[in-house]
Parts: C-alpha cells; structure tokens; sequence
C-alpha cells in the first residue's frame, strides 16, 4: 500500500544519530517518536494480536509474546528517537538467547519484525491520510530506519543461531570421540562414523590431552565404526600413533577393515611399526598384558582352587 502511494519519491533519505540529520528530518521523527509513545499500548496490542495469528513465536505463551512485543516496541522506538542501535542490538542478542533454545526460527523473528513496520506503517497512514504530503515525508524519514533496525534485529539473531550451531556441532564431535579411562594408565578411544579431517584433528588433540592428564601408558583406538579412511586421515592416524608414542604410550589400533588397510599399504605405512589386533577385546587384552595385569578366572582365583 505505502510502496503504490509513494512510487515516485526520492527515497535516498539516511539515518543516523539525531546530530547528523537535516533538521526536517529530525523534526519529522521527532513527530513520529511522539505517536508511538502516544499509542503504545494499542499498537502493541495490535502487533502482538497479529503476531498469534500469523502462528508466529508459537514456541511461547500469549503472555510470554506481549512481554517481548513490549520491550521490542520500546527498543525500536527508542532506535528510532536516538539514531543509535547499541541497545538494540544488546537486546536483540538477549531476545535470542532466551528463544532459540525453545525452538523459535528465523523467519518468525523476521517476520514479527515485518509485522511491526507494517502495524505502525498502517497507523500513519490512519493519523495522516488527509495529508499526503505530509505522509510521504514522515514515511521517507521512517523507512531508512525501520529497514535498518529490522536488518540489526535479524542479524542479532542469526549470529547467536550461529554460535549456538558451533558449540552444539563441538559438543557433538566431542561426545562422538570420547577418550575414555578403563583402568589406571589404559585409555579407549571408540571412533564411529566417518571421519574428516577437522575431526581427525580433534581427535588427536583430545587423545593427546588425554594421555597427560591420566599419565596413560596404553591407548587403544578401535576403528570397527569407521566405515571408510581416505589418505589423509589415515596419515593423520599414523601421526597421532607417533605423537602418543612421543608421550610414552603405546597405541593398538582394533577393528582394522581391510578396506583400511589397503589404504595404509597405499600411502606407504609400514603396518609393522603399527601394534594392530583383530578386535576391541583382543585390544584391551593385549593392553593389559603390556600393562602387567593378568587375567584370572574367577575358578582359578577361588579358594578351593588355591588348596588344589
């Protein structure tokens, strides 16, 4: 509706800090400020009204949305009055905090923001539609504005949608190669699923970081779960074998396909230099002997077998 109305303006009007504003404009947001103040409450309303029936932020209650839809309106129009988006953009970053862990998605923080522009756009048109010539210049001070907080507001979020997307991938490459500690000086380390460079990296970085901590003397990594290894994983493999060994442990690599191990022949690795066993179990026994620990059966280790 504005866009047919105003179709031939000049719309190169900027925005910034009240200081940096020709005095009309200044003066013309000055105007527009005052309405919204005015009409807080009803615009408000109406705005989150329209939010619950574009089944937007449908993660949170009707009261959870009026409280946000409040201090949302306080922050636009304040950006508006002082030409500054610090606040903004502190509040947007906190919005989305609080609203991405329950599940609330971009285009619905785009969108209520839409909505606001469009709610308050609707309520000029209503205060000066007797006045074109006055509403086209209120519009022309309004829009670099309103397009410049909608563009701070969805920025704010998608920048926390991406940090949380980083520490949930990190949390996940962690939990998905766990160095863990059977008994004192032997380390397991599973590895399922395929393996990329990055986390063939992190990988090394936590069985090394591992191996210090827990003073390990043994380390065995199982690759049954690894379906393929290209050359540079598998080069990688061999450099995290020599960087235990440099740590004065010994690693045997189970589970050894022979897909695998075509592709250590491949690139040169001499399997000799490599204490590899068949299995997980042959693994932990065979750490166990080099550890000194020896295996006793429980009949073996009972009494009346001891008289014997």
């Amino acid at each position: 509706m504005a866009q047919d109305i105003r179709e031939t303006r000049d719309t190169r009007t900027t925005f910034g800090p009240a200081h940096q504003m020709t005095a009309p404009t200044a003066e013309l947001l000055r105007q527009l400020v005052a309405h919204l103040r005015q009409n807080r409450t009803q615009l408000r309303e109406e705005w989150a009204r329209r939010i619950t029936e574009a089944k937007l932020l449908t993660a949170m209650t009707k009261e959870e949305i009026f409280a946000e839809a409040t201090s949302v309106y306080d922050n636009y129009v304040e950006a508006l009055e002082t030409g500054t988006f610090e606040a903004l953009q502190a509040y947007a970053r906190n919005l989305s905090e609080r609203i991405i862990p329950r599940g609330v998605e971009t285009h619905e923080v785009v969108g209520i923001v839409l909505l606001l522009r469009d709610v308050l756009a609707r309520s000029l048109f209503a205060k000066y539609q007797n006045d074109f010539a006055l509403l086209n210049r209120i519009l022309d001070a309004y829009e670099p504005a309103a397009n410049r907080i909608a563009n701070t507001v969805a920025v704010g979020f998608v920048q926390e949608r991406e940090r949380v997307i980083r520490e949930q991938q990190e949390a996940i490459r962690v939990l998905s190669t766990p160095v863990l500690q059977v008994r004192e000086r032997l380390l397991i380390l599973p590895i399922i699923g395929v393996i990329d460079p990055q986390r063939a990296r992190q990988l090394t970085e936590q069985l090394l970081r591992g191996i210090r901590t827990n003073r390990a003397k043994v380390v065995v990594i199982d690759i049954t779960g690894v379906p393929v290894m290209d050359a540079n994983v598998a080069n990688n493999l061999v450099q995290t074998v020599e960087a235990t060994r440099l740590l004065g442990a010994t690693v045997i690599i189970t589970g050894l396909s022979p897909e695998i191990a075509q592709t250590l022949v491949t690139i040169g690795v001499d399997l000799g230099k490599m204490n590899t066993v068949g299995d997980l179990q042959g693994g932990i026994e065979e750490a166990e002997r080099l550890l000194g620990y020896k295996v006793v059966t429980f009949a073996e280790s009972s009494p009346d077998h001891a008289r014997q």
